[in-house]
Order: structure tokens, then sequence, then C-alpha cells
């Protein structure tokens, strides 16, 4: 088996499209925004944006504005983190060093859903 797609749960497919498309520059792989959702290429698995509308379920809506889990993988750290910076996206906190050699940061999009980005070490 192999992983085939991540979900990120949002309110408002239509800013998420924006963030992912533009801002991280993940590629568009199929528009369903006028029913609630969104594909990206996000290399070998598919991100699906899904949205969750204000008056759904109190279990659905617990799944906007959290931690996913999911890391993007650059090679140079600080010049995204500098580039999304600027371009107003949000940042917890500073890239961090980690203990096995890598560097990571989180950011939110504009649902509050914390992904990271992650440089592994040179080898």
């Amino acid at each position: 088996m192999n992983l085939a797609a991540a979900r990120i749960f949002v309110p408002d497919v239509a800013a998420a499209k924006t963030f992912y498309q533009s801002l991280l520059g993940l590629r568009l792989k199929s528009d369903g925004i006028d029913d609630g959702f969104c594909v990206f290429d996000a290399g070998e698995i598919d991100l699906v944006i899904e949205s969750v509308p204000d008056d759904a379920p109190e279990e659905d809506r617990e799944l906007v504005g959290r931690f996913t889990g999911l890391s993007f993988r650059v090679h140079d750290l600080a010049a995204q983190y500098r580039r999304l910076r600027a371009a107003g996206v949000r940042f917890p906190g500073e890239p961090e060093a980690q203990s096995w050699g890598g560097l990571l940061a989180t950011l939110r999009d504009p649902a509050g859903n914390e992904i990271q980005l992650v440089q592994y070490p040179a080898n």
C-alpha cells in the first residue's frame, strides 16, 4: 500500500485554494470548489482541501484549525520562511534546528490549520 492523499479541513475552500496554490505554490489538480473541495499535487500524494460549513456537526468543525501533522520538504527553509512571512503567512514561532540535524517551521493556513516546512540535513 501507498499513501494516496492527505486531507485538510477548512470553512472557506476559496481562501484555502488561494493560499495553497498562490502562496505555497502547489499545482491545482482538481477544482471542485463548487462542491466544497479542491485537490493539489503535493508530490507523491494528493492534498485534498475540504469544506466544513459553519453549520456542520461539532465533530466535523473540530477538524478545522488544528495541527495537521503534515510537513512539506523545502531546500532552503530560511528563504521560504522569509518569503512567506513577507506575504503575510502566520508562523507561531521561528524556524527551529532539530536534534536530528534538520530544520522545522510551523505555519498556519487561513483556517488556522498548522502545517510544517521541513529542511532535511544535507548528506
